[in-house]
């Protein structure tokens, strides 16, 4: 089939486009390139991507509205996956309009290319910073959401809204997918494995926030990817008993779904930062802070939902993530 994956050059959509290619699909990889992180590290794993004849990039703006359209009327996509957008949720409280822009906008610009070409599927990304203020752990998606405690959390939050709005009115089956804590090769360098890796191989201290009392469900990047591919065949469709009073609100009666995508295995920071420390055989030096602004203390997956739809739940254990990245990291830089 003919896919669109938007932001191609990230981490997530990268490995997407990958495993996409390799089953034999065609791709057309859309990013902005923005210098939120380093560039050349996007170039790279865009240089990979462009090995295959069957992967064509566009380096565009989700903003670009005219440009958005243009593309879809072109291209004609049969499914369309969505990773494109800021993150972040620490840059989101000094770039707060950086989100506005490539979150809402950019992603109003996919939902309008979706319908105006009758895309049959739309997935995108979410995360699980839209639980905010919850406590009841694992966090699962018949729980409502309404109180963000960052600006990102809040327009991951508006995406879903946004969505069931045109599953309800167009008939766009539309999937929005809760990521939790995603690590792995080609990972983000703003991202606490990628910052302590790097900090320990140079002798420096590595910040720990909330004095490392933090739990989170960290995902290995193939778990993703296998759950994505598995999720792009599940088409949502109408379920006519379905009503806003009993039903839960990641189902509708239109076309539209909303999964959690985690390991179901919450870890401590600490324990996070001894399965590192063994990958490296470095001793971390700790720079012990306060939680900062924005940061949920705890997280963790019921995926219960993704498995009776697909079938597959994350499961790769912590230790054997960990060493591939750093494996990874050491041959690449």
């Amino acid at each position: 089939m003919k896919f669109l994956v938007t932001g191609a050059a990230g981490f997530i959509g990268y490995h997407v486009s990958k495993r996409l290619l390799a089953d034999g699909h065609q791709v057309s990889g859309l990013d902005n390139l923005s210098a939120y992180y380093d560039v050349s590290l996007k170039q790279a794993r865009l240089a990979r991507l462009q090995a295959y004849e069957a992967f064509i990039f566009h380096k565009i703006d989700l903003v670009d509205r005219r440009a958005i359209a243009s593309l879809f009327t072109d291209e004609g996509f049969e499914r369309v996956i969505h990773l494109a957008g800021q993150v972040g949720v620490r840059y989101s409280l000094d770039n707060p309009l950086a989100y506005g822009d490539a979150n809402l906008i950019g992603h109003l610009n996919i939902l309008e290319g979706c319908r105006h070409t009758q895309v049959g599927h739309l997935l995108y990304a979410s995360s699980s910073s839209v639980y905010g203020l919850n406590r009841k752990l694992p966090f699962s998606t018949s729980d409502a959401v309404d109180h963000p405690i960052s600006l990102y959390a809040a327009t991951k939050k508006a995406n879903e809204l946004m969505a069931h709005t045109y599953a309800h009115l167009y008939q766009l089956p539309t999937t929005g997918m809760r990521f939790f804590t995603v690590y792995g090769p080609w990972g983000r360098p703003d991202m606490a494995l990628f910052k302590f890796t790097h900090a320990m191989l140079r002798g420096e201290r590595i910040d720990v926030y909330n004095n490392g009392v933090m739990l989170r469900d960290f995902t290995y990047i193939d778990d993703i990817v296998e759950a994505v591919i598995r999720l792009q065949d599940l088409i949502p469709v109408q379920d006519a008993s379905w009503t806003a009073e009993t039903g839960s609100p990641a189902s509708s009666s239109s076309p539209y779904r909303v999964y959690n995508i985690g390991n179901s295995q919450p870890v401590k920071l600490i324990d996070y930062i001894q399965a590192l420390e063994d990958a490296l055989g470095i001793q971390a030096e700790k720079n012990l802070l306060p939680l900062q602004p924005g940061d949920i203390l705890e997280t963790s997956a019921d995926a219960l939902a993704l498995y009776r739809a697909i079938g597959f739940k994350p499961q790769t254990p912590l230790s054997e993530g960990v060493k591939q990245f750093v494996a990874w990291y050491r041959e690449y830089y």
